[in-house]
């Protein structure tokens, strides 16, 4: 017969913690939130022939908020992976 052995410290509640906690995960749908309203401003914005250029895609929205917003976006989901928990007594 085949004995298993007992690991220590498995089941000690240390060892079963997820990787991030509530504000973490709070944290990455705020940036997913940013990254994706940025690159929603981004789209759009093509003329409606081939032969009219239209200058709408050099405005203000596309050139600077949405990457900006999308920069931002990838800085707070940085700061949720980061971030560790306060330690609890």
């Amino acid at each position: 017969m085949v004995q298993k052995k007992q690991v220590k410290g498995i089941s000690d509640k240390k060892g079963m913690e997820l990787a991030f906690h509530k504000q973490n995960y709070i944290y990455m749908l705020i940036g997913l939130g940013l990254l994706a309203l940025g690159f929603l401003l981004m789209i759009g914005g093509g003329s409606d022939t081939i032969t009219k250029f239209s200058p709408s895609i050099f405005d203000f929205r596309r050139i600077t908020l949405a990457p900006i917003l999308i920069l931002s976006g990838y800085g707070v989901e940085l700061y949720a992976i980061m971030k560790r928990p306060k330690e609890q007594n």
